[in-house]
């Protein structure tokens, strides 16, 4: 073997450490720190990894394999991006590797996919075979090779390993490993007619030549049709509209009249769109506007507050338009992927096809492409939900976080479980570039760095355009429904103001933060209710699919007429899900237009937008829906906003249920009464005299915030101290039971009373795995904190040794 130097990589898995390999001669002169590299790990397998560090020192404990290639020819990985992972890796408790498999699109993943092969036996061995092993045996023999997919559906089985066992046996297939390249780039056939056919005489003794050929001179006749300057054609476009001779075109191509090439194109296609000038802003808004700028001349971090209608996009692109025109980057964060279908537009208005869009409902190709681009610096705006801060930026400048306070930011599973707001104030500080904070309703994390003076206050308390906030109803629905006032799920008050909403042909949103049909089905003679098989949890009711479906691991069973427990048919539905709903509101209003956005109308790639701009065009009336009606979406025609009931955001057992539910309440009571028209917000509550509700109507929010800081200081809860989450998992409840008492006796040795649990959570069951939770809480001490951190990992290690086959999952910030 040549010289050789060291490089080590990080793999798509979850290691502990780097793995070593050599790279020959030729390749560690091309070789640099974030090239994708193809490697063999293990006997078999094939993975695509990212360079992490290049040296010439070899490993003692092992001989490291020889890189297999270099994916590309320059890094996809910036070394920014490597310092941000490493910072992500230590905080949230995770693997490089598993950092590397969220950051990056799936199609720069890649691994093997194991293929089967043909090899010639002897003729007496196929007697061996029954009928399904002679099958695959032959189509093996016609294709050559197949992979496991295939033979699960020539056989139409999903256990198809027995079969292919004793073909490896008797060796009339092999095992292949062949790196499988799921990112292609998107390439499209255009027709060009040959040069020497360009000439006019040469193209007089063409068209003699074929003058028998009446198809052969239709398709040519097309071409000059098509393009008389005799430039190419889409081939797409040259099929269009007349059917021609497919083999007397083929035969054109044969022949060298036309060449057909393919080019590679953008599957990103962006509209040619008419660019506006950036809009004058109010006098409040330019106020805020210069405040911010005067907090970015000292400091990275400033937060605007604005109340809902405030105005605040209109801020934010005037602080993108000097960014773009530096020439620099800009990452506009949004928490939910619905909200993107209308800032989009609005930011493409003035900003072009500089804007590009990076969220989950891109296929794996168009995000491979979204991601060169941002590392060629062709994108200077990237709107994004929180995958965005793993973008490969060169040149980045700002970070807008639009409705910082949204749980949506945070990832739950699988690791890390990062909170990508969280993420932005770190790469304001290790790159440093500025980060905005926006909201109209401040996390406590956040009023609380703003007390510690991290974080500079701008705010903005008047709406745009002078438009008035809305008015706050309480409807008492005890009240209402002794008094024989309630229809169905809505009062006669909430009927008539609808009414009058829609008289004047304005629209509603309707408010349920829970989708289905019903929460649950119960059986009234003996109390029976559906649970999920998987899970600790009842099956919520989908009338459109007339099916039970849990909302936890997708499990759905045929909805049952009988009780499964006595037999009895009286089976009633409890709970308001946001079809019922939609039900009710087509019964009450049969003329109107409904429609609904929830995660079951929402699946299609385009289902939220073709949602919202139907609302937008005033061609739906009334809409309902789940949190994401509550976020950011701008509609000037909505003038009631209706919350059918308010008690479940209220009673959620968790420390931060009133927060949620203060933000949840604010954020979709501004959908209301914009653009100088007087909105009208309704809650339904069992309990109007709620605090929480009390505060919202007199609109004392500084009480809020008083009363929430002084509970969370009391009991000790975030943002006084650092939350981590231990969650056991095993399908044996007994396991789960010793591993989580074990666990937490070797934590309270180093770390005592900080320590709560373990306990089972209000789900102790989900995809049949059973849970038991173990609550760390830490002062907020960076020192204190990384020995503790220390401290769990090794804990976790020892416990593993004893129960390797246990799961535990850390969750830091949960």
């Amino acid at each position: 073997m040549s010289k050789a130097s060291f490089i080590e990589v990080i793999l798509p898995l979850a290691l502990p450490q780097q793995y070593t390999y050599a790279v020959d001669f030729e390749k560690a002169e091309n070789i640099k720190i974030g090239h994708r590299v193809i490697v063999q790990f293990g006997k078999k397998r094939i993975y695509s990894a990212i360079v992490y560090k290049i040296h010439h020192k070899k490993p003692t404990d092992y001989n490291p394999k020889l890189i297999e290639e270099i994916a590309e020819k320059k890094p996809i990985v910036t070394s920014k991006q490597l310092q941000l992972w490493e910072w992500i890796a230590s905080y949230y408790m995770c693997t490089l590797g598993e950092v590397m498999s969220v950051a990056l699109p799936s199609a720069l993943k890649l691994s093997s996919e194991s293929k089967f092969l043909y090899n010639e036996v002897e003729e007496e061995i196929w007697n061996k075979f029954d009928d399904n092993e002679y099958v695959v045996a032959e189509a093996l023999q016609a294709n050559q090779e197949l992979t496991l997919e295939d033979v699960k559906n020539i056989l139409m089985k999903k256990n198809v390993y027995p079969i292919l066992q004793k073909l490896m046996f008797y060796r009339i297939c092999v095992v292949k490993e062949e790196l499988q390249k799921k990112y292609s780039p998107k390439k499209i056939s255009f027709i060009k007619i040959n040069e020497r056919f360009k000439r006019e005489d040469a193209l007089k003794v063409l068209f003699e030549k074929l003058e028998n050929k009446t198809k052969q001179l239709e398709v040519l006749f097309h071409y000059l049709q098509l393009s008389p300057e005799k430039n190419k054609v889409k081939k797409t476009d040259f099929n269009k509209g007349k059917k021609l001779s497919q083999s007397s075109l083929k035969t054109l191509i044969k022949n060298k009249v036309f060449i057909e090439t393919k080019e590679e194109i953008s599957r990103l296609i962006a509209e040619k769109i008419k660019i506006k000038n950036v809009e004058n802003l109010s006098e409040a808004q330019e106020k805020a506007f210069g405040e911010i700028k005067d907090i970015f001349k000292k400091k990275n971090i400033a937060v605007i507050e604005g109340i809902t209608g405030s105005g605040k996009t209109h801020i934010y692109i005037k602080l993108i338009k000097e960014q773009i025109e530096k020439g620099k980057q800009v990452l506009y964060l949004l928490p939910e992927i619905a909200l993107t279908a209308q800032i989009v537009v609005r930011l493409q208005k003035y900003f072009g096809n500089k804007v590009g869009i990076y969220h989950s409902k891109f296929n794996e190709n168009e995000r491979v492409e979204i991601y060169h681009k941002v590392l060629k610096n062709e994108y200077k705006i990237i709107l994004s939900a929180r995958s965005g801060v793993f973008l490969p930026f060169q040149n980045l400048s700002l970070v807008i976080v639009d409705e910082e306070h949204e749980r949506s930011y945070k990832q739950f599973d699988p690791a890390p479980r990062y909170n990508a707001r969280d993420i932005a104030i770190v790469m304001s500080q290790m790159y440093n570039i500025k980060v905005l904070l926006g909201t109209a309703t401040l996390s406590l994390e956040t009023y609380r760095n703003i007390e510690l003076k991290k974080y500079f206050l701008v705010k903005l308390t008047e709406r745009f355009g002078n438009a008035i906030l809305p008015e706050l109803n309480l409807l008492d629905t005890i009240d209402l429904r002794n008094r024989k006032k309630m229809k169905g799920l809505f009062s006669e008050p909430f009927i008539s103001t609808m009414q009058e909403a829609l008289d004047k042909k304005e629209q509603i949103i309707i408010f349920q933060n829970r989708r289905g049909y019903a929460h649950y089905l119960n059986c009234t003679t003996c109390n029976w209710i559906p649970y999920c098989p998987n899970c600790d949890v009842s099956l919520t009711y989908h009338k459109f699919f007339n099916k039970l479906v849990c909302h936890y691991c997708g499990h759905n069973d045929k909805l049952v007429e009988n009780c499964k427990a006595c037999g009895s048919t009286d089976l009633s539905i409890k709970g308001i899900g946001t079809e019922q709903i939609e039900e009710e509101i087509i019964e009450l209003f049969p003329n109107k237009k409904t429609s609904r956005l929830d995660l079951d109308t929402t699946r299609r790639k385009h289902g939220h937008e073709e949602i919202i701009f139907a609302f937008q065009n005033r061609e739906v009336d009334i809409l309902i829906g789940t949190q994401m009606v509550t976020k950011g979406l701008d509609f000037d025609n909505v003038s009631l906003v209706g919350i059918v009931n308010a008690d479940l955001l209220i009673s959620f057992p968790d420390f931060r249920a009133s927060e949620r539910a203060f933000q949840l309440i604010t954020q979709v009571s501004g959908r209301a009464g914009r653009k100088n028209k007087k909105g009208k917000v309704i809650i339904q509550t069992g309990n109007p005299q709620n605090d929480l509700l009390q505060i919202l109507k007199e609109e004392r929010n500084k009480d809020f915030y008083f009363n929430e800081m002084l509970s969370r200081k009391q009991f000790s809860f975030p943002p006084y101290i650092n939350l981590i989450q231990l969650t056991i998992k095993h399908k044996q409840p007994e396991a789960v039971r010793d591993v989580s008492i074990l666990l937490a006796n070797i934590l309270r040795q180093k770390l005592g009373n900080r320590i709560l649990g373990p306990t089972t959570p209000f789900i102790s069951k989900i995809r049949n795995l059973y849970l038991r939770q173990i609550l760390i809480k830490l002062e907020k001490d960076s020192k204190f904190i990384k020995e503790s951190k220390i401290h769990i990992l090794e804990s976790i290690k020892k416990v593993k040794k004893k129960f390797a086959s246990i799961r535990i999952i850390i969750d830091v910030d949960p």
